[in-house]
C-alpha cells in the first residue's frame, strides 16, 4: 500500500497544482467567474485528497488493513469522478456531467468513513 498510495498522492498532487496554475493563468480569461470557481473547487478537493493519500501512505507503514486500502481507493476514484467531472463540465460546458460529481463526493465520504472505522478498530 505504501508505494501505491505514495504514487497516487504524488500524481494527484502534481496534477492538482498544474491544473490550479492552468486555471489561474490559462483559463482566467476564457471561463466565466462561475465556471472558474467550479474548476477551482475541483482543484481544491483533488489537492485535499492527494494529501489524504499521502497520510494513508505514511500510516500504511505501521497499520495494515482492508479499511485503509479501501479508503485510499475510494479517495482516488473520488478524485477522478468529483474533480474530473468538474473539470470536464467547465471545459466542455456539458451540464449533464454534473450528475457524476455527487457520486465522487459520496466516494470521498465513504473513504473518510473507512478511515474512521479503522481508527475505531485501533481501540
Amino acid at each position: 500500500m505504501l508505494r501505491t498510495f505514495l504514487m497516487l498522492a504524488a500524481f494527484f498532487g502534481f496534477t492538482g497544482v498544474a491544473l490550479g496554475a492552468f486555471a489561474a493563468h490559462g483559463l482566467k480569461n476564457r471561463l466565466s467567474a462561475e465556471y472558474l470557481a467550479i474548476f477551482q473547487t475541483g482543484v481544491q478537493y483533488q489537492l485535499i485528497h492527494a494529501l489524504a493519500l499521502l497520510a494513508l501512505a505514511a500510516l500504511s507503514s505501521t497499520l495494515q488493513g482492508r479499511l485503509l486500502a479501501w479508503a485510499g481507493g475510494l479517495f482516488a476514484v473520488g478524485i477522478l469522478l468529483f474533480s474530473g467531472s468538474l473539470y470536464l463540465l467547465t471545459l466542455t460546458g456539458v451540464g449533464k456531467l454534473g450528475i457524476v460529481t455527487p457520486l465522487g463526493g459520496a466516494l470521498f465520504l465513504a473513504g473518510w468513513a473507512c478511515l474512521f472505522i479503522a481508527a475505531l478498530a485501533l481501540g
